[in-house]
């Protein structure tokens, strides 16, 4: 049987899709192949759906028979043994809840990422007190200080992307509650993360709106959510939604495209980058 993977990586996502390109390519149904690998058409799908690793061997099989010439195959086999490499983030698999993982592989891998945040900071900008002041309160349903230290280095790790040598495009619309509304009773906690936004503000690969009460309603008033977009062809735009006890992963041209009429909505009627600055400004001076 097939080893699950507490999460799949974003390599495996892309050649698992690719796998079933192939195969359909080829005319071929999952009971087909699986029966030239001699296991069920369960074990292929979750190959293809990146349930499981990619066993090489079932793998090189497969190329075979869907018609892979011998040097793309070669390709595509590296491509496998990389992809089935865990990710960084797996060291922190005793905080690390399984639907999230996900998300951190996805984060690592983007090169766009759009996000509605109504209720924080999103993590990739939280400054280390922000963070612990959140988790105290128990937003990750843990509050013992082992754990939440672990989060906090979790936070910290993920907010080195940022910095590195290819840093994705970060767009942020946050609403005003966020800043509006303290996570401690220290006011220092909340001035120094407003700095912290307010550097962010003049980062090239960084832009953040505030999506002002003034403004009412809008239709992203729902929950939090995320949208990646990829370099790979390989790999469509995916959205992210949090809810309570968990989280739910759309890759549907339907239901992306609705996520992404909304955060064009939201960006067209949010705060501009110099009004943003003057609200954080007027925020950091009320704590």
């Amino acid at each position: 049987m097939s080893e699950r993977r507490a999460a799949p990586t974003v390599g495996q996502v892309v050649l698992g899709r690719r796998l079933q390109e192939l195969r359909e390519s080829a005319g071929l149904k999952r009971d087909e192949a699986a029966r030239v690998l001699r296991v069920t058409s369960a074990t292929v799908r979750r190959m293809e759906t990146a349930e499981v690793a990619l066993k090489i061997p079932y793998v090189q099989l497969l190329l075979s028979t869907y018609g892979v010439p011998d040097d793309e195959a070669a390709v595509f086999v590296r491509l496998a043994e990389d992809a089935n490499q865990p990710g960084w983030w797996q060291r922190f698999h005793d905080v690390l809840p399984d639907w999230f993982s996900m998300y951190v592989s996805l984060e690592g891998a983007a090169r766009l990422i759009r996000s509605y945040e109504p209720h924080f900071v999103p993590g990739l900008l939280q400054t280390e007190e922000y963070a612990r002041a959140v988790l105290e309160a128990g937003t990750v349903g843990q509050t013992d200080p082992g754990s939440v230290e672990r989060h906090v280095s979790l936070r910290s790790a993920r907010q080195k992307l940022l910095t590195g040598e290819h840093p994705p495009r970060l767009w942020v619309i946050m609403e005003e509650t966020v800043l509006r509304r303290p996570v401690s009773m220290r006011g220092q906690v909340m001035r120094d993360q407003i700095d912290l936004l307010l550097e962010v503000t003049r980062s090239d690969h960084v832009t953040l709106q505030i999506a002002e009460f003034a403004d009412g309603p809008h239709p992203g008033t729902y929950a939090p959510f995320t949208l990646f977009r990829f370099a790979e062809p390989e790999l469509p735009d995916m959205v992210y939604s949090e809810y309570l006890t968990g989280a739910v992963y759309l890759d549907s041209r339907a239901e992306v495209a609705a996520h992404l009429e909304v955060l064009d909505h939201m960006t067209a009627r949010a705060a501009s980058a110099q009004r943003t600055r003057t609200l954080l400004e007027e925020c950091r001076d009320s704590f």
